[in-house]
């Protein structure tokens, strides 16, 4: 079964690409700034004077603001707009990055990256809405997939630029220096970006206040689409946001004794690897929407199945199955926006952006979760990074049990929604 297409869809075209692209672009520096840590790990722990635990403490803080703004984003998204949401983000993520570049002491460079998070945090929800308002429903796999490439490009451009221009320039140079495209996508998003295509503008909401937010969030959860987008999107995407966030780098130099080159090598692998796996089940749900469960299942089982092996293997493990791990791990991602398919036709449009926001809390809830694990672990153990990476497969089984527990009912409410409105067109008057 495919996509269907819906009754009133957004027509799409070059300009929706072109308003729709601005929103990308904000994104895309949102995660330069947001994964810039993940290379330059070592260089804070030196900077800092600090220990695993502590260094985690960065990423952990980051993502706890970015995971508990989601569903406030998302009623913010659904009252406000796209734009205003957006602009907001920005200015708090350039914000949070140049504070990080100038931070004296741990305690403020915590509270940079916390601004920064928060900022962050206004950016994919925003995107997804934006992308749903311009284009017909039926490419929404698609666009979402899209979106994440080009996050994932941001990603590529902290493992590749951001790394290199650390050891060249140095710290503050560096991330001074990057801070100054907040300041660009900030001009573009105020002179391009539209909410939404004249004549598509959605129903105003009934009313504001604590009613609507209790109505927005519980009739959002009510739905079991909703609640299987956030564990999905919980198991899928967390193994690889810690391997790129943070501790990718100390486990392939000091785990697996690489230089720094050769793994922020692998890191870049995992990025194209994701850019990769993203088109192509873009593609593949958009024709196939029953392939959903099968792909998000089996990214899960693929990545279990590498992680153990390559914790379990003696010694340093060889170059060709730290190779394989990296390109399974870039199937994360792309596996992880599999769970707004699963939201999008489940919620109306004035319930898109709380919906989303839900989804999204659940990937970056198990990553945050996980980050703390391992640094605990490995201060407890002496840096024994094989039982550390083992708390991986304590929230993939959790988030399989809950995936499975809601499928079938969610299948069975699409079916349901489906021939409701087939029915429902077939009795509109001409």
């Amino acid at each position: 079964m495919s996509a269907p297409s819906l009754p009133g869809d957004p027509p799409g075209g070059k300009r929706a690409a072109l308003v729709w692209g601005v929103g990308v672009a904000v994104y895309f520096v949102a995660v330069i700034f947001r994964t810039s840590l993940g290379v330059a790990g070592l260089d804070a722990a030196d900077r800092f004077d600090v220990n695993a635990s502590a260094l985690s403490t960065f990423s952990i803080l980051q993502l706890l603001v970015y995971a508990g703004m989601q569903i406030p984003v998302g009623l913010m998204v659904d009252r406000l707009g796209t734009k205003k949401v957006l602009a907001l983000g920005v200015v708090l993520f350039t914000a949070g990055q140049l504070g990080f570049a100038l931070s004296p002491s741990y305690g403020t460079a915590l509270a940079s990256r916390a601004l920064l998070g928060c900022g962050d945090a206004m950016t994919f929800i925003s995107v997804l809405r934006l992308g749903s308002r311009w284009f017909p429903a039926r490419r929404g796999p698609l666009i979402g997939q899209v979106a994440a490439l080009f996050g994932m490009a941001g990603n590529l451009v902290s493992t590749v630029f951001i790394a290199r221009a650390l050891h060249g320039l140095g710290w503050t140079t560096t991330f001074v220096g990057s801070s100054l495209a907040g300041v660009v996508v900030l001009v573009l998003l105020l002179l391009l970006l539209k909410d939404h295509p004249e004549g598509y503008e959605p129903e105003p909401a009934s009313h504001a206040g604590a009613a609507f937010v209790r109505r927005q969030i519980a009739e959002s959860w009510r739905e079991p689409g909703t609640r299987l987008g956030m564990w999905v999107h919980f198991t899928t995407q967390f193994p690889a946001m810690v391997f790129l966030l943070l501790w990718g780098l100390p486990y392939l130099v000091e785990a697996q004794g690489l230089s720094r080159p050769t793994a922020g090598t692998l890191l870049t692998l995992v990025v194209l690897s994701n850019m990769v796996v993203g088109l192509a089940y873009g593609q593949i749900i958009a024709r196939h929407h029953a392939a959903r469960a099968p792909l998000a299942l089996g990214t899960v089982a693929a990545t279990a199945l590498l992680w153990g092996t390559t914790l379990a293997y003696p010694g340093h493990a060889p170059m060709w199955l730290l190779v394989t791990l990296c390109l399974v791990l870039g199937a994360c991602g792309p596996a992880s926006m599999i769970g707004f398919d699963f939201a999008r036709p489940a919620n109306p449009p004035e319930r898109q952006g709380t919906a989303s926001g839900i989804v999204n809390m659940g990937g970056f809830v198990a990553s945050m979760t996980t980050l703390l694990a391992v640094g605990v672990l490995l201060d407890a153990t002496g840096d024994d990074y094989r039982i550390a990476f083992s708390s991986v497969f304590v929230l993939e089984a959790l988030g399989v049990v809950q995936i499975l527990r809601l499928k079938a009912r969610t299948h069975r409410r699409e079916r349901e929604r489906l021939v409701a409105s087939r029915v429902e067109a077939v009795h509109v008057p001409v």
